[in-house]
């Protein structure tokens, strides 16, 4: 165990909020984050930079070490990998990747009691991979022996109990490019037929036309968690929380929720607005967005099911001031239905 202060979200510490509460951020090296999560003299002369192009325009950032890892546990109890959804962990002779290779580096410096959260490659998931300046069809979409052997095995053998969730993520589809729900879910229903069972299993939708009875009936047979994600072509978390009855899904008693990016608003331009994510961007974070995630940790409790939240620096500007809001606003809700 880390030698932890209990509750303390005016320093976002979040570890000690609530048992069934598992705050957390998508990627954890940001430099922004100094004085906030990472002390600066632990990371002086060892950050690299590099060169993100997003939307056309090319952003300087700076990174932090791999080990920053241990210092971010401190403050949250999960991790989304977000990494591993551009690259499997085996390539096709079955030799660990890079990102082999980074996840292993993460493992080494974690605690017994820390947990992350993978996305799933979009070479398993998404139905068109981007080439060059456009999208193909992606022929390895829905490959049960490439999810398998490339992916899953390694990954539960080298994370073991510190994997706590993979996420499923399939990109949003154009109205024109659509094929109806009873296919998709014929597909899904293969699919998770076809790999290992766990009741670790998230699927995120982008496409609202999808959360329809035909894929979350697909969903709730193989106890596949409904991620709800607060992002751009979506509606409202309540909204998708309707969708299946306000019940969750997941066989394991786990939800997951994802704090991405405002309401309508695209991902370079949230990128491009929250950038160098060091603070809250004045009008870029949406009030109901906080309200919704809020109601729905509540329920989950009320239902014993863990809530496990992401959140994303492009949701307002800065993660870890989003998740000091959330927490502020659960324990005035929290003393509210204790009084």
């Amino acid at each position: 165990m880390h030698s932890r202060n209990d509750l303390d979200a005016d320093n976002y510490r979040f570890r000690e909020l609530h048992p069934k509460v598992f705050f957390g951020t998508a990627s954890d090296r940001y430099a922004g984050w100094i004085g906030q999560i990472y002390s600066e003299d632990l990371y002086e002369g060892r950050m690299t930079r590099r060169t993100n192009k997003v939307g056309g325009k090319s952003f300087r950032e700076e990174v932090l070490p791999v080990d920053c890892v241990r210092e971010y546990f401190e403050h949250f109890r999960t991790l989304e990998v977000d990494y591993t959804f551009y690259q499997l962990l085996l390539d096709s002779d079955g030799k660990p990747t890079q990102a082999f290779h980074v996840l292993k580096s993460y493992r080494q410096h974690m605690a017994s009691d820390d947990s992350m959260i993978l996305k799933v490659p979009q070479a398993v998931f998404a139905q068109k991979i981007r080439r060059g300046s456009g999208y193909e069809p992606n022929e390895t979409y829905l490959n049960a022996e490439v999810f398998t052997h490339r992916f899953y095995n390694p990954a539960t053998e080298l994370l073991g109990t510190h994997l706590k969730g993979f996420v499923f993520e399939q990109e949003y589809q154009r109205k024109d490019e659509r094929v109806p729900s009873h296919v998709v879910a014929g597909k899904l229903s293969g699919f998770f037929g076809a790999i290992p069972p766990d009741r670790r299993y998230h699927v995120e939708l982008r496409t609202e036309s999808y959360l329809d009875k035909a894929i979350l009936g697909v969903l709730e047979e193989y106890g596949i968690g409904q991620v709800l994600s607060h992002w751009t072509w979506l509606p409202p978390l309540a909204v998708q929380f309707a969708k299946s009855g306000g019940r969750f899904l997941n066989s394991g008693r786990e939800a997951v929720i994802r704090l991405m990016t405002p309401l309508g608003t695209r991902y370079e331009d949230a990128y491009a607005r929250a950038f160098p994510f060091d603070r809250l961007v004045e009008g870029m974070l949406q009030p109901r967005m906080i309200d919704d995630t809020v109601k729905i940790i509540v329920e989950g409790i009320r239902q014993e099911v863990a809530v496990n939240l992401i959140i994303n620096n492009r949701a307002g500007g800065n993660a870890p001031h989003i998740a000091r809001l959330i927490a502020d606003s659960f324990l005035s809700t929290r003393a509210d239905v204790s009084t």
